[in-house]
C-alpha cells in the first residue's frame, strides 16, 4: 500500500509540469497568431464594431491584398459586396478567387457558386446559366438546378424550365408537379396567341397529366370553348372545379353566368351560385350574384339574398355589397345619406381587400398563380383578406 502511494505522489508532479507546458506551448501560438494578423484586421473590427461598415470594408479589402492566404474573408467581401448592391466588386473579388492555384476543389467549387450569383444578380443570366450548368457536376448541383430553373421561368423559356424541373424530382414531388403542370399551361396560351389551337389543347392536357386538380388548366379550357361557341363544354370543364377546388370558384363565376344565360339555363345557373356563395363565401361571389339577381329577378329579391348572406357571414366586404343592395330599394329622400355611408365603406373596403402571398407576404389587388415578387407557384390563398375575415366572424349572427 506504501508502494501504491509513494508512486502516484511521483506521478501527480509529472502531470502538472506537462499541462503548464501544453500552456505555454498554446500561449505561444496565439501570440504568434495575433502578431502576424495585419493591423488592418483589427482596424476593421473596431470599424465594425463602431457600425463604420464602409471604412471596415476598406480595411478588410486590405487584409486581402496583403495576405493572399485570407480565402474566407474574400467570400465574405464577395458576398457583402453583392447583399449591398456593388455586384462589379463582388464579381471581380470572386473571380480573383477563380484565378488563383491553390484553392481547394471545395472552395473552387464555392467560388464559381458565387460568380453564378454575381452574375444572375446583375442580370446576365446567359453567364450565370452557364455556370450553373458547370455546377450540375459537383456537390451543389440540386442549387444549381433550381437556380436554373428560376432562370428558365423569369426568361419564360418553359420547355427548359420542364426539363429542368423533372431534374428536380418533379415526378415525385407534388410541388413539382404544380409547377410542371404552370408551365404547360404558359405553353399553351403561347400556342393560342399563334393560333397553333391543337398545339395548344395538347399542352392543356400535359398539364392534366402532372396536376390532374390544375385549376388554371380547366379555367382556360372553359374560355376556349366558350370563345368557340361551345357553351356546354365551358360549362363542363368549369363545373370540375366544383368538384375539386371549388375555393376558386370566384375565378369564373362571371363567366360562368354568361354562359349559362346563352344556353337559357339562367335559373339553373343562380340557384348554383346560391350555394356556392352559402358553401364558399367570397366576396366576388357574392359580387356576381347580387348582380344576376338585379338583372333576372329585380332590386328587392337581389336585396334580399345579399341581406340574408350578410346575416350569414358578416364582414366588411359583405357590408358593403349589402348597403349597395340597400341602395337598389331605399326611398329616394334617403338614398344620398345612405349613398354616403355606402361610399365611405367602399372606400375603406378597396383599401383593406386583397390577395396576399403565403411565402412571402405580397399584397395584389387582383389574382396572380405567380408572385410577382417571390416568383413562387400557387402561393396565393384563393381567398381575399376581407374573404378571410369573413370566416373568422362566420360564427357572429347580427339582428336586421
Amino acid at each position: 500500500m506504501m508502494d501504491f502511494q509513494a508512486y502516484w505522489l511521483l506521478v501527480i508532479p509529472v502531470f502538472f509540469g506537462l499541462g503548464w507546458l501544453a500552456a505555454r506551448v498554446d500561449i505561444r501560438h496565439l501570440l504568434s497568431e495575433s502578431r502576424a494578423l495585419p493591423a488592418s484586421y483589427f482596424k476593421g473590427l473596431n470599424f465594425l464594431l463602431n457600425e463604420q461598415t464602409d471604412k471596415a470594408i476598406e480595411s478588410f479589402i486590405e487584409v486581402a491584398q496583403t495576405d493572399q492566404q485570407s480565402v474566407e474573408l474574400q467570400f465574405a467581401l464577395g458576398g457583402l459586396f453583392r447583399r449591398r448592391g456593388e455586384v462589379d466588386r463582388a464579381t471581380k473579388m470572386h473571380q480573383s478567387l477563380l484565378d488563383r492555384s491553390d484553392l481547394t476543389p471545395q472552395q473552387t467549387t464555392q467560388a464559381l457558386h458565387e460568380l453564378a450569383e454575381d452574375y444572375l444578380k446583375a442580370g446576365f443570366y446567359d453567364r450565370a446559366e452557364a455556370l450553373f450548368i458547370e455546377l450540375k457536376k459537383t456537390a451543389l448541383s440540386d442549387v444549381a438546378i433550381r437556380s436554373l430553373l428560376d432562370i428558365y421561368v423569369t426568361e419564360k423559356e418553359w420547355l427548359k424550365a420542364i426539363d429542368t424541373a423533372q431534374e428536380l424530382g418533379g415526378n415525385n414531388s407534388d410541388m413539382g408537379s404544380k409547377e410542371i403542370a404552370h408551365f404547360y399551361c404558359e405553353l399553351a396560351l403561347i400556342e393560342y396567341s399563334r393560333s397553333n389551337f391543337e398545339a395548344a389543347k395538347k399542352q392543356l392536357e400535359e398539364a392534366l397529366l402532372w396536376n390532374k386538380k390544375c385549376v388554371r388548366a380547366y379555367i382556360i379550357q372553359g374560355q376556349w370553348a366558350k370563345q368557340n361557341g361551345e357553351f356546354e363544354k365551358a360549362v363542363e370543364y368549369w363545373l370540375y372545379i366544383e368538384q375539386q377546388s371549388p375555393d376558386y370558384l370566384f375565378l369564373i363565376a362571371d363567366s360562368f353566368m354568361e354562359t349559362m344565360k346563352q344556353l337559357n339555363r339562367l335559373d339553373e345557373a343562380i340557384l348554383l351560385l346560391r350555394g356556392w356563395v352559402e358553401r364558399f363565401p367570397t366576396l366576388d361571389l357574392l359580387s356576381t350574384l347580387f348582380k344576376s339577381l338585379l338583372e333576372s329577378r329585380g332590386g328587392e329579391v337581389a336585396y334580399q339574398s345579399i341581406k340574408e348572406e350578410f346575416t350569414r357571414n358578416p364582414s366588411l366586404g359583405s357590408l358593403d355589397k349589402y348597403l349597395e343592395a340597400q341602395l337598389v330599394t331605399v326611398a329616394p329622400e334617403l338614398r344620398s345619406d345612405l349613398q354616403l355611408i355606402r361610399d365611405l365603406v367602399h372606400q375603406h373596403n378597396v383599401k383593406t381587400s386583397y390577395y396576399q402571398c403565403h411565402t412571402c407576404g405580397f399584397k395584389a389587388k387582383t389574382y396572380f398563380w405567380h408572385c410577382p415578387a417571390c416568383a413562387g407557384w400557387d402561393t396565393y390563398p384563393p381567398k381575399r383578406n376581407s374573404d378571410s375575415d369573413s370566416d373568422n366572424q362566420s360564427h357572429t349572427k347580427l339582428s336586421m
